[in-house]
């Protein structure tokens, strides 16, 4: 894991697709290029579609992992 320090932190547990991308999206716009943003949702969908959205905006997937149905992952702006 990152040792990048987090800058914001959304809890999406309960959102389903696609508001869980839209809501990283938005907080992606609101911090400066090397900020950290880190997000658990509980929509497996995540598991696909923020890496995909990490790919076609350019921006870093540091980390996503999987506990108990819970989704963790940081999210890291590059430009």
């Amino acid at each position: 894991m990152s040792t990048d320090s987090v800058e914001k932190v959304l809890d999406l547990k309960g959102l389903l697709c696609p508001i869980p991308v839209v809501k990283i999206s938005n907080a992606i716009k609101e911090v400066e290029v090397g900020a950290v943003v880190e997000a658990t949702a509980t929509d497996p969908g995540v598991m696909m579609d923020i890496p995909a959205w990490c790919a076609s905006t350019g921006n870093e997937l540091e980390s996503m992992e999987e506990a108990d149905s819970v989704f963790t992952f940081r999210v890291k702006k590059l430009k």
